[in-house]
């Protein structure tokens, strides 16, 4: 139901648990957090499928991309962080380089993990993994697309990054196919485009109402796929507005606004202005205090889009 708040770990669990019945590849792993991974179902009616692995989240990747090679889809979701930035040397080179088809979730993802600081944090993995070669990333933006990006990441072959959060997110969408690299066209205006991904899109709808009645023509863009972006998407949009504006929960540096830099730098008399998190050891705190601190909250998207649309 549209604008109904669900657990995006539960809704992604079960998305798993229902592909699993009948497709016999798919396996799990977990480290030592299966349950919170929403994995609690497939436990328990898939117990020869199922591996629980410990905290050892480097050594998983070795043996999911030793599964991978025996015709296995291995699923293997823990808290961001530790599925990207502590096992990378594994990611780039038993996953990336051979290319294994390894499905990697990465849960409570950004600020959402707010209490635990910067160790559970996860603001840099957009940057540092797509620097593996053909690692698709995805972030989808509300339940009705993680469930859809699971079946879409499970049915390509190859390595596949999704992250997810923690807190409930509403039903933004009404069900339709997923296709990686395709982003969604929200919302159509004339003076700003706004590209989102992930949880923070829910804010960015709501934003562009609040722009919307204060007079400015808005066009929205969501990317579920971080990479690789839909590049005919985003310049035709550039083209139209001259002014993109990218709102993340990660650094601002290296992530998705930096992609999508890259792929404007030469389109001419288009300004790219970057909301995110900056380069720093984010603070601790409720989850939407952090949001509001780092002005990634309604108010903060607002306000940062007025001055872009007065300045630029």
């Amino acid at each position: 139901m549209i604008g109904e708040k669900l657990d995006p770990r539960k809704v992604f669990g079960q998305a798993v648990t229902d592909l699993a019945a009948t497709n016999q590849s798919i396996v799990v792993f977990s480290a030592d957090s299966g349950k919170s991974s929403g994995f609690g179902e497939f436990a328990k009616a898939y117990v020869d499928r199922y591996f629980e692995c410990g905290i050892m989240e480097q050594g998983i990747i070795g043996m999911a991309s030793g599964m991978a090679t025996i015709g296995k889809i291995p699923v293997f979701c823990a808290i961001a962080p530790f599925v990207t930035a502590r096992p990378y040397e594994m990611f780039r080179n038993d996953l990336g380089y051979m290319h294994q088809n390894v499905k990697v979730v990465g849960r409570n993802c950004g600020l959402t993990y707010s209490d635990l600081g910067a160790t559970h944090q996860s603001l840099d993995d957009f940057g540092i993994i797509r620097l593996i070669p053909d690692v698709v990333i995805l972030a989808p933006q509300d339940p009705t697309e993680i469930k859809m990006a699971v079946k879409a990441m499970i049915d390509y072959t190859g390595p596949v990054y999704m992250r997810i959060g923690n807190p409930k997110i509403p039903v933004l969408f009404e069900e339709t196919p997923f296709e990686i690299g395709k982003g969604r066209l929200i919302q159509d205006g004339d003076e700003l485009t706004i590209i989102s991904t992930g949880s923070m899109t829910a804010t960015v709808i709501e934003a562009a109402k609040i722009l919307e009645k204060n007079g400015y023509s808005v066009r929205v863009i969501g990317l579920p796929t971080v990479y690789p972006l839909d590049q005919e998407l985003i310049r035709s949009s550039a083209k139209k507005t001259k002014r993109v504006m990218t709102i993340e929960e990660h650094y601002t540096d290296g992530g998705m606004g930096t992609m999508v830099c890259e792929l404007l730098c030469n389109m001419k008399n288009v300004t790219v202005n970057r909301i995110g998190i900056p380069k720093v050891y984010a603070t601790t705190g409720e989850y939407d205090e952090l949001l509001s601190y780092y002005h990634l909250d309604l108010d903060g998207i607002v306000q940062s889009a007025i001055r872009f649309l007065l300045e630029a």
